[in-house]
């Protein structure tokens, strides 16, 4: 039976790739940290039982999706999200291009950018996106399809080419 400690390690290792996921949907770091907090106090919870099926980290992103999901229908947040950061990072073309990505991505309806995200940014197959999304795999694949469409016509097909390079 995996303990309490087991968790600890699980949670070390996949904090970062949650809170990542967190703000590619919510555009803001410390919202993400809440949210992926949020998801691991309640994975800590039920640790036991969620050891006992076959991928924790599967049912993390779930939980941190609704948890997102729940945010965003609740509006409760008076909190704005600023278009110029506090820090400076290194200027790059890589990093300009990112940036540029993330912006279009934070255009578009939610579920837009949780398909999107889950799907090319996070390499999730159409039904494990389908699953976190709890929507049929033909919902991911069409709205696939005109989120990418709708994305090549905000930033210039040249734009996303070379995120594909």
């Amino acid at each position: 039976m995996k303990t309490k400690d087991d968790f600890v390690e699980y949670a070390r290792v996949a904090a970062p790739q949650l809170r990542r996921t967190a703000y590619l949907l919510c555009r803001d770091w410390d919202l993400a940290q809440d949210f992926t907090q949020t998801t691991l106090a309640k994975m800590y919870v039920h640790w036991e039982r969620i050891v006992q099926r076959d991928n924790p980290h599967a049912y993390a992103k779930k939980v941190l999706l609704r948890a997102v999901v729940d945010h965003q229908r609740l509006r409760s947040s008076s909190e704005t999200v600023v278009a110029e950061l506090p820090e400076t990072a290194v200027p790059g073309a890589d990093t300009d291009l990112r940036i540029t990505l993330i912006d279009a991505l934070a255009r578009i309806p939610y579920r837009d950018r949780a398909i999107v995200i889950l799907r090319y940014w996070e390499d999730q197959s159409v039904e494990a996106t389908a699953d976190l999304l709890g929507v049929p795999a033909g919902t991911v694949k069409s709205q696939a399809a005109r989120t990418l469409t709708r994305l090549r016509t905000m930033l210039g097909v040249d734009a996303l080419a070379a995120l594909s390079e």
